[in-house]
């Protein structure tokens, strides 16, 4: 989306009076029990619009309103009897029966106050959730060259500068989708919706790589969705930690060129090269 601007000292050198901004629109995901009775909403989201389905199944399988993909019947943008699609308002339809106040209970544990972190590592393990399958051992330098292969997928961002990105990369580095979003949350909801969408899940052999910080949130989307590596470009928070411990996760945090932190996990790499041997690039999927 373009906007006129007005830019002050050094910025008018480098741009005109137009300037382009990323979109943020509100996204409602709405759930429709089987028999297609009336639809519940479950969560507005502010995102960046487009790969809306993708979102949406992501955001099933996160939060655990669905166990498998399986389990997600159909996926269509809600249309009001005698007025125009809302492009705005997702339905997500079952195959099974959906408990809104389940739902809701488990929403309110994990965003609640002081407990907060406990109670929700508590109810991860009650869903009886497995670590991911182990997958093969990772080469340090091919997570040195993820970064650079992720921003150079970002199209979005090279436009607008606004944007977060998660990329699933496969085994040889080369990744299979990579996903932007105002919302890191969004991003990795979208990347994990096309992989759930593809019949591509648990995805044991992927790591995936985000522009941001690493949250609790996105280490227990990896889980859900059977990812055994998260490599972040941000640090991580210390339930994050926790979680990637607890679970055997491969967490990486402050992952550049030139090195990296593992904070968790350490046990899926493999031996690397010596250090100071420059990382190998690693090639960009299209990004779709």
């Amino acid at each position: 989306m373009r906007v006129a601007v007005h830019r002050v000292g050094a910025a008018a050198a480098r741009g005109g009076p137009v300037d382009e901004v990323v979109a943020e629109e509100p996204l409602e995901i709405r759930v429709v029990p089987p028999g297609d009775g009336p639809a519940v909403p479950i969560a507005i989201t502010m995102r960046t619009p487009g790969h809306d389905f993708e979102l949406a199944a992501g955001f099933a399988l996160s939060e655990q309103i669905v166990g498998a993909p399986a389990e997600i019947r159909g996926l269509r943008y809600c249309t009001a009897p005698g007025e125009e699609q809302w492009f705005n308002v997702v339905d997500l339809e079952l195959a099974r029966p959906f408990d809104p106040e389940a739902f809701r209970r488990n929403v309110y544990t994990s965003s609640s106050c002081g407990i907060c972190g406990r109670a929700t590592l508590d109810r991860l393990r009650a869903t009886g959730l497995a670590p991911p399958r182990r997958g093969p051992s990772i080469d340090p330098n091919l997570l040195r060259g993820l970064p650079g292969a992720l921003r150079s997928a970002q199209s979005l961002f090279a436009r607008t500068g606004g944007l977060h990105a998660t990329g699933i990369a496969r085994a040889d580095g080369r990744f299979s989708v990579v996903r932007e979003d105002v919302g890191r949350h969004n991003a990795f909801d979208k990347a994990v919706g096309r992989l759930a969408l593809d019949g591509a899940l648990p995805a044991s052999a992927t790591i995936a790589v985000v522009s941001g910080r690493a949250s609790f949130e996105l280490v227990q989307k990896a889980v859900i969705a059977g990812i055994p590596a998260l490599a972040a470009v941000g640090a991580p928070s210390h339930l994050a930690v926790a979680l990637a411990r607890e679970f055997g996760i491969l967490l990486v945090g402050f992952l550049r060129a030139d090195g990296f932190t593992v904070y968790a996990g350490e046990d899926r790499l493999a031996a690397g090269r010596p250090a100071g041997t420059p990382a190998p690039s690693a090639t960009a999927a299209d990004p779709g």
